[in-house]
């Protein structure tokens, strides 16, 4: 027989990972964007542009923070974007990610 104090850890719990799996799946959203801005700057489009915004995704997983990201896209915008502005890009990216993400459910 659960307690009322089991009911509401277990609520706690289930709030907890859901708020982490929508967190992922903004970043990822945001990386994707992001990934796209930075195709365009590179002169990528269609499915060249699409691949490279998966690698700009999968370079998230290499460390915890957006540390690894912001050093993929320095180095392969070098001369096309600052470090600044891709900070820039990435803060307005997140916000449009948060939309889009609470829009698909």
């Amino acid at each position: 027989m659960a307690t009322s104090f089991d009911k509401r850890e277990e609520g706690f719990e289930k709030k907890f990972a859901h708020d982490e799996e929508l967190r992922f799946k903004v970043m990822a959203r945001r990386n994707k964007l992001l990934g796209l801005w930075a195709a365009g700057l590179l002169g990528k489009s269609g499915a060249d542009a699409d691949a490279y915004a998966k690698e700009v995704v999968i370079a998230d997983l290499e460390e915890a923070g957006e540390e690894d990201v912001v050093r993929k896209l320095t180095k392969d915008l070098e001369g096309k974007a600052t470090d600044q502005q891709i900070r820039a890009q990435m803060s307005e990216l997140l916000a449009q990610a948060v939309v889009q993400v609470q829009k698909s459910g």
